[in-house]
């Protein structure tokens, strides 16, 4: 059950306006994490302007599994519901490797390095190894995809505690329990 309310359209903050009517135009309709998380404008534009930015890093694939990863690393039933439905429609990656990348893998082997690591950021709290940054670089990311990666690791945690504190109810298909996968 939801703890906090999503906002109905009348009630969204002038400020949050623009961007929640933004998101239900490219999504077809308003999530509800959204239609939550715009009552406070200040930290829902935020996340909004870090995520315009972060979508033009990596590729779309490579994206969507580390929000699968950290995810799943994170318990975020709702962001699993997400991230499961864009890597499928979106991302078009196949059924076995949105599995995987729960995991923390991918089929990919360039892919699989970015998803190892951020789900090693994301479970060592940043401590990784020297030998972890050695193999996404051996893979051929950069400093810079490096840098790339640890922010969505940081935006896809943002938008999972704040799923996880508030509870909005779910409006995207229903995803197994890791358990069963």
């Amino acid at each position: 059950m939801a703890r906090a309310a999503a906002l109905k359209q009348e009630h969204v903050p002038a400020a949050s306006k623009p961007t929640l009517d933004l998101f239900t135009k490219n999504v077809g309709f308003t999530p509800n994490m959204m239609a939550t998380f715009a009552q406070s404008p200040i930290a829902f534009n935020a996340w909004a302007a870090l995520l315009s930015s972060l979508s033009k890093a990596l590729d779309v694939k490579t994206r969507d599994s580390i929000g699968l990863a950290v995810s799943e690393v994170n318990g975020c039933d709702y962001c699993l519901t997400v991230h499961s439905f864009t890597a499928e429609h979106m991302a078009k990656l196949p059924a076995e490797d949105i599995i995987l990348a729960r995991k923390g893998h991918a089929s990919d082997p360039k892919r699989d390095a970015a998803v190892q690591l951020a789900r090693k950021i994301i479970e060592s709290r940043g401590h990784v190894t020297d030998a972890d940054l050695q193999a996404v670089r051996d893979a051929g990311y950069t400093d810079a995809n490096i840098m790339e990666i640890v922010a969505l690791v940081a935006m896809y945690s943002l938008t999972n505690f704040f799923n996880n504190v508030f509870h909005p109810d779910k409006d995207f298909p229903a995803v197994a329990p890791a358990g069963s996968i």
